[in-house]
């Protein structure tokens, strides 16, 4: 540690980043931890929480909750699930069924909902009509019983330049009872009447607060996910609740991350087209063909081998924002080779040889760039995607202890999209190799039969029109 500070009776939002703490909440308090910089620690700081969220779990009445700061963009619970209807009593009793159903899922954790149930209150009702043969209104009333039980403030006393406001509210001993209520007179010309004439005295509890979602009453479940991604938990829970049965007029839908997951995979969807497009375009107005831009796409489409592959050997989940980048990076990427290869066929056709020797001769003459260029892409995406980090500023200091870092905290990040570059990189080289020439032997062989066919079809036609004459 390099720092900690307790807050006791206050709780600051995690996702919170400005200063000056939130609400009071006095039933709550925080400890904020800073660690030393990672060159001087021994482990990964996500080891350490884990390592603290064991040792404070199970304190008999007490909920605790460790966390990571949030850092970038404001994003939603791992798990989030909506309730919508109109009596909260149901949705409560939803929402506690639905707790019990995916509580036991493996690295939920934080399960909690946002029903508030209202602390018990005191509630005066008044008979206006009864009120008003004594001519009475309610604000009389009312400001009559907020001065007796929470003061008002008549003037203020000053000594020297301090100010103290002189409040004037019944004896602690006369407002102990919520009976004292009921012997509270109005005093109104020169009369004293006795509120529990024209007043009674309930004990109910109300609503905290209402929420809203789309002008629906809502009670919202939300969970996180700790020591399994965000993506495997949520599955799990979709798995639990799948074919839950609601009352009529009661609906559940999934938010959070996963409303955000949904709306990330639809814009990278429409990147990647676009993208697609792009390079589609380019590619037929520089080879002035259509057949030899398909050719090359097709190393596109390889590489997703080599993506699902990655992550499955590496266990990664496929993270919608980071995987796609990923796969939209390759689709840039992996073209090169094949546009090296196709380009030098097509030159060596020119040149006179026979398609079979053009494709072998390009074959053996492009291999070493076309390994080279993965091999070093390849390499240069290593670091980023094992965590491998050296500390040069501890070098110059001549401090050569933990030089080299394996596992760094960012890896946690780029890990996914490092991974999905790099195998799909490899698969794509590998295959491109061998499929590319493939498809090129046996596309452009049909393209050349069938401009052949059509041109002896047209000289044919212009044999005939000339006989005729």
């Amino acid at each position: 540690m390099k720092y900690y500070v307790a807050d006791v009776g206050n709780q600051q939002d995690p996702n919170d980043m400005s200063f000056g703490g939130g609400a009071g909440t006095p039933h709550k308090s925080q400890v904020t931890v800073d660690f030393v910089d990672r060159y001087q620690r021994k482990q990964n700081s996500f080891t350490t929480l884990k390592e603290v969220a064991k040792e404070v779990k199970g304190i008999p009445g007490a909920q605790i909750d460790v966390t990571k700061p949030a850092e970038g963009p404001p994003t939603g619970a791992a798990v989030e699930v909506q309730i919508k209807g109109e009596d909260f009593e149901v949705l409560d009793a939803i929402s506690t069924d639905m707790q019990k159903k995916i509580r036991n899922v493996e690295g939920l954790v934080k399960l909690k909902d946002n029903y508030e149930k209202g602390k018990p209150e005191i509630t005066v009702r008044i008979d206006r009509e009864k009120a008003a043969l004594f001519g009475l209104n309610t604000q009389e009333i009312a400001n009559l019983i907020r001065t007796a039980i929470n003061g008002t403030e008549a003037s203020q006393y000053r000594v020297g330049k301090d100010e103290y406001d002189i409040t004037v509210r019944f004896d602690k001993n006369y407002r102990n009872n919520f009976s004292d209520i009921l012997d509270l007179t109005v005093f109104y010309e020169g009369e004293h009447y006795p509120l529990a004439n024209f007043a009674s005295v309930e004990f109910s509890s109300g609503l905290t607060r209402v929420n809203h979602v789309d002008r629906d009453r809502v009670v919202t479940i939300t969970g996180d996910a700790f020591g399994r991604s965000s993506a495997e938990v949520l599955r799990d829970v979709k798995s639990a609740l799948e074919g839950y049965k609601m009352p009529a007029g009661y609906s559940f839908a999934f938010a959070g991350q996963d409303e955000q997951e949904q709306e990330s995979m639809a814009f990278l969807e429409t990147a990647f087209m676009i993208a697609l497009f792009l390079i589609f375009f380019v590619l037929v107005s520089q080879f002035n063909s259509v057949i030899l831009p398909l050719v090359i796409m097709a190393s596109v489409i390889l590489s997703f081998f080599g993506v699902f592959f990655g992550l499955l050997v590496t266990f990664y989940p496929f993270g919608i924002i980071m995987t796609g980048i990923g796969i939209i990076s390759l689709a840039g990427v992996v073209v090169n080779n094949a546009i090296v290869l196709i380009d030098y066929i097509q030159k060596l056709r020119e040149r006179g040889l026979e398609k079979s020797e053009a494709i072998i001769e390009a074959g053996k003459t492009r291999l070493r760039p076309v390994i080279l260029t993965a091999i070093t892409t390849i390499l240069g995406l290593v670091p980023l995607t094992i965590g491998l980090n050296i500390d040069f500023i501890g070098m110059l200091k001549l401090d050569f202890h933990n030089v080299i870092e394996w596992g760094a905290e960012s890896s946690q990040w780029w890990a996914n999209m490092g991974v999905a570059v790099i195998f799909g990189l490899m698969f794509a080289t590998a295959l491109t190799l061998v499929i590319v020439p493939t498809m090129y032997h046996i596309l452009t062989g049909f393209s050349e039969w069938a401009s052949e066919k059509f041109n002896r079809i047209k000289g044919t036609a212009a044999v005939e029109i000339e006989t005729s004459h």
